[in-house]
C-alpha cells in the first residue's frame, strides 16, 4: 500500500494504539512493521488468528508475555564459542520461565472449553518448549545479577568456605591490635579496608609504631591507612582466594553456557512463537478495546460496511453508518452540507479496507464485508504546498492525474471534494469527466461533491449511485446518518434563514438560482421526503414483522408444550393399561385355578361361601378392566330430579343412552335398556 493513503487515512494512529498492547520489544516492533497485504491467504489466516485469540482472552483473561526478550544476539555468541555473563543467562531463564506461563496459561484455557475445536493458534503454543531443567539450574546457580550462589559448583563452594574463614582470622588479628596495644595509636577504633586489603586508621605522628603498609590517607592528612605486617600475608592469602573464586565463577558461566549452547534451535523457535503470539494477542486486544469484529472478504470488490464506526472518533460520539459499494453500483457519489459526515464515511471505508487487509478486526456489526484491493488511493484534504507554488486545486489534480495513471480495477479510489478549488462549472464538468474515466477502468471510487451536475450524473449513469449525509434542518445539525440512493442538498438558504438572516435577502438569493438549478433541488426535496416516508413504513412493516414472528415463535412453544404433554399422557395410559391386563390376567388365573379344584373335586353344587367368592372375583375384574370409571366413580354429580321409569339417560362409563324400565324403592342398582340389552347400572 501506497505510504500518502496510510499517512491520509490515519493508519498510523491505530498502528501506534496496536504498538501499545504488545508487551514485549520483538513484539511491539512487528506491530510497528505491519502493512496492508493483497494476498487473500494471507489476509483470512491473519484474521482467524484474530478471532481465536480473542475467544481465548474473552474465556481465560489476559495473557502475559512480560519477560520475553530478543536474546538472539547472544545465542549467536555461543555459537562461536563464547561464554555468556550472569546478565544475558538471567534472559534466557526469563525467556524460558514466560514460555512455561504462556504454555500453562493454553492449557488451562483449553481445559476450560474442552468441546471447543482446535484453533489456529494450538500448534504455536504446542511448538513452545519450556525446557524446565536448563531454567531450574539457571535459578539454581545465580541468585542475582550480582551474586551467584555458594552450590553453583563444589570447588566455588570450598573457595568461599576459606575466604570466609580467611577473613575471620583477618579480622581477630586486627581486633587484637584494636583493643590491645595500638589502641592509642588509632584514630578510631575500627577495621577498614582501603584497596581491598584490610587496615587500621593510625594517627600520623604514631606512623612509626604500627609497622606495615600505608595505602591511604585522610583529606587533611592527620590519618594514615595502614595495613599491619601482621595481616599482610593473611591479605594476600584473601587476595589470591578472590582470584580462585572468580575462576571458578568463570567455570560456572561455561557450565551454564554449554548448556544453553545445546537448546539453541528450541531457544530461537520459542523466542519466534513468543513474539508471533505476543503480536497476534496485541490485535485480539486491538479488537476487544473497539469492539470489533472479523470481516468477511471477497475479491469482487463488494463492500458492505454495517454499523461501522470510525476508532479514532470518540465512541461517545461516534454515529454507526451502512455502506456498500460494489454490488449495484461502483461508484458512490455523496453530497450534504458541510461537517455533515461525508469525509468520515470516506475515511471509514479507506480505513476499515486498511485494517481489514492488516488482519485486524473493523469496528462495525458481524458480517460486514470487504474487498481485497491491490492498492486503496486516497485524496483527502488540503494539500496547497507553498514551497511546490502549487494551490489546492492544483495539488489534487496532480494527485488525481497520478491515481488516474497507475489505478485499475483491483482498485478504491476515495476523493473529497472532487473538482473544487476552481470555476463551479469547469469543476462540475472536470469532476463528470474524471469519474467517467475511472468508471471505464472498473475501480471502486467514493467521491464527495458540493456539484448538482455530478449529482445529476449520478442519477442517469448506470453503475453510478448517489448518496447523501443526512441533515436536520428543524434543528441545524447533521445526524450523520450516510443514505445511498439519495443525492444531498445544501441546504444552505435555509439553514441561513435559520441563524437569522434576513427573508428578503434569502428570497432574492433564491430568485438568483438558475431555474434548472432550483427543480433539481425541488426533485430532491421531494426524494427525500419519499425517503423519509417509505422509512416510516419500513420502520412501521419491521415492527409488524417482529411482533408476528414473536407470536409464531409463541405458537411453536405452545404447539410443542401440547405435544410433549400428550406424549406423556400416552405413556401413562399405555403404563397404566398394561398393569390393569398384568392384574386381571393375575386374577382370571386364581378364579379358572379354583375352578379347576372345583372340576377335580367333582363337586357338582358350589356353596354360597364359593359363590359369592366367585361374583366378588368377577366383580373386581370388571372394575379393574374400566379405568374410565375408576377415574370418574369419584366425580360429584347429583340429579336434577328422581329418576322415573322411562326416563332417557347416559351411561356415562360405557358413554351409551340408555331407558330406564325399574326404578327400585331400596338400593342404587337401577334396570336400563340400552339397545336390545337390559342391565343393571349403579345410580
Amino acid at each position: 500500500m501506497n505510504e500518502k493513503a496510510l499517512k491520509v487515512l490515519e493508519y498510523p494512529k491505530i498502528i501506534q494504539k496496536l504498538t501499545d498492547y504488545a508487551a514485549s520489544q520483538p513484539g511491539k516492533q512487528l506491530c510497528r512493521d505491519l502493512t496492508p497485504s493483497s494476498d487473500p491467504g494471507t489476509i483470512r489466516r491473519m484474521q482467524t488468528e484474530t478471532s481465536d485469540a480473542v475467544s481465548r482472552l474473552l474465556r481465560k483473561g489476559n495473557i502475559s508475555f512480560s519477560g520475553l526478550t530478543d536474546i538472539r544476539g547472544s545465542l549467536r555468541r555461543l555459537e562461536i564459542g563464547s561464554s555468556l555473563n550472569i546478565e544475558e543467562l538471567l534472559r534466557v531463564c526469563r525467556l524460558l520461565e514466560t514460555t512455561l506461563r504462556v504454555k500453562s496459561w493454553s492449557r488451562s484455557a483449553r481445559n476450560e472449553a474442552e468441546n471447543a475445536p482446535e484453533d489456529s493458534l494450538e500448534s504455536m503454543f504446542s511448538g513452545l518448549q519450556p525446557l524446565s531443567p536448563l531454567s531450574a539450574e539457571i535459578s539454581r546457580c545465580i541468585l542475582s545479577e550480582d551474586e551467584i550462589a555458594d552450590d553453583a559448583s563444589p570447588g566455588l563452594r570450598q573457595v568461599r568456605r576459606q575466604i570466609h574463614q580467611t577473613n575471620d582470622r583477618i579480622r581477630v588479628q586486627l581486633n587484637s591490635l584494636v583493643n590491645g596495644s595500638a589502641r592509642t595509636y588509632l584514630q578510631d577504633a575500627v577495621v577498614t579496608q582501603r584497596n581491598g586489603r584490610f587496615c587500621l586508621p593510625v594517627k600520623a605522628e604514631y606512623r612509626g609504631q604500627v609497622p606495615g603498609m600505608i595505602h591511604d590517607q585522610s583529606s587533611t592528612g592527620s590519618t594514615l591507612f595502614i595495613e599491619p605486617m601482621s595481616v599482610v600475608k593473611l591479605n594476600n592469602d584473601l587476595r589470591e582466594l578472590e582470584i580462585k573464586e572468580e575462576k571458578e565463577i568463570e567455570i560456572v558461566l561455561a557450565n551454564l553456557s554449554s548448556l544453553v549452547a545445546a537448546e539453541t534451535d528450541a531457544l530461537n523457535d520459542n523466542i519466534l512463537l513468543l513474539t508471533e503470539l505476543d503480536f497476534i494477542f496485541a490485535r485480539a486486544q486491538l479488537s476487544l478495546f473497539y469492539r470489533g469484529s472479523e470481516p468477511d472478504f471477497n475479491e469482487e470488490g463488494r463492500i458492505r460496511i454495517k454499523k461501522g464506526r470510525h476508532p479514532l472518533i470518540d465512541p461517545k460520539k461516534v454515529v454507526p453508518v451502512d455502506i456498500r459499494i460494489g454490488e449495484d453500483f461502483t461508484m458512490l457519489v455523496i453530497s450534504g452540507p458541510n461537517t455533515g459526515g461525508k469525509t468520515v464515511s470516506l475515511k471509514t471505508v479507506g480505513l476499515f479496507t486498511l485494517l481489514g487487509q492488516s488482519g485486524l478486526h473493523i469496528p462495525a456489526s458481524d458480517h460486514s464485508e470487504l474487498s481485497v484491493f491491490d492498492e486503496v488511493y486516497a485524496d483527502i484534504g488540503d494539500e496547497q504546498s507553498i514551497e511546490q507554488s502549487l494551490s489546492t486545486f492544483s495539488a489534487h489534480m496532480t494527485n488525481i492525474i497520478r491515481i488516474l495513471n497507475i489505478a485499475d480495477d483491483k482498485s478504491l479510489i476515495l476523493i473529497d471534494e472532487l473538482g473544487a478549488g476552481t470555476d463551479p462549472v469547469e469543476g462540475a464538468a472536470l469532476a463528470i469527466s474524471i469519474i467517467e474515466a475511472m468508471r471505464t477502468k472498473g475501480t471502486r471510487v467514493m467521491a464527495t461533491t458540493h456539484y448538482a451536475e455530478l449529482k445529476a450524473y449520478a442519477i442517469q449513469t448506470v453503475g453510478v449511485e448517489n448518496a447523501c449525509c443526512e441533515f436536520d434542518v428543524a434543528t441545524l445539525r447533521p445526524t450523520y446518518r450516510l443514505l445511498i440512493g439519495v443525492p444531498g442538498r445544501s441546504n444552505a438558504f435555509a439553514i441561513s434563514a435559520r441563524l437569522g438572516m434576513p427573508a428578503n435577502i434569502v428570497e432574492h438569493a433564491k430568485e438568483l438560482v438558475s431555474d434548472e438549478s432550483t427543480m433539481f433541488e425541488e426533485v430532491v426535496s421531494r426524494l427525500e421526503e419519499s425517503r423519509r416516508k417509505m422509512e416510516d413504513e419500513r420502520e412501521s412493516a419491521e415492527q409488524l414483522r417482529l411482533k408476528a414472528q414473536n407470536m409464531e415463535k409463541e405458537a411453536e412453544a405452545l404447539r410443542d408444550r401440547a405435544e410433549k404433554d400428550a406424549k406423556h399422557e400416552i405413556e401413562r395410559a399405555r403404563m397404566e393399561a398394561a398393569e390393569l391386563v398384568q392384574k386381571t390376567r393375575r386374577e382370571a388365573q386364581s378364579l379358572l385355578d379354583e375352578l379347576e379344584d372345583l372340576r377335580r373335586n367333582k363337586q357338582k353344587l358350589l356353596t354360597a361361601e364359593q359363590k359369592a367368592r366367585l361374583k366378588a372375583g368377577i366383580r373386581d375384574m370388571e372394575k379393574a378392566s374400566d379405568p374410565v370409571h375408576e377415574r370418574r366413580i369419584d366425580e360429584d354429580y347429583v340429579l336434577p330430579r328422581p329418576l322415573q321409569v322411562g326416563d332417557t339417560v347416559l351411561i356415562y362409563d360405557i358413554d351409551k343412552i340408555a331407558t330406564v324400565l325399574d326404578v327400585p324403592k331400596n338400593g342404587d342398582q337401577i334396570l336400563v335398556q340400552a339397545g336390545i340389552i337390559k342391565t343393571r347400572v349403579p345410580l
